[in-house]
């Protein structure tokens, strides 16, 4: 699963960038809100999407213990 990512911008430390994924381009920095069991509790798909969400991190250690659940 090949991807790429791409500086765009640099001062001392900070930069912003992109990541090309197989699934799509996400910026950077960015907000990832974090997925528990496979859910992000209390949100839509829409409101995450309104807040600019581009990824969602989802602990697969959590769905290989329960999947389907």
């Amino acid at each position: 699963m090949p991807f790429q990512f791409t500086t765009e911008s640099q001062d001392g430390n900070a930069r912003t960038g992109t990541l090309e994924t197989p699934h799509g381009t996400i910026h950077t920095p960015l907000f990832m809100p974090v997925g528990t069991q496979g859910t992000v509790k209390a949100m839509t798909p829409d409101e995450l999407k309104s807040l600019g969400a581009e990824i969602i991190l989802g602990n697969t250690y959590h769905l290989h213990l329960r999947p389907g659940d």
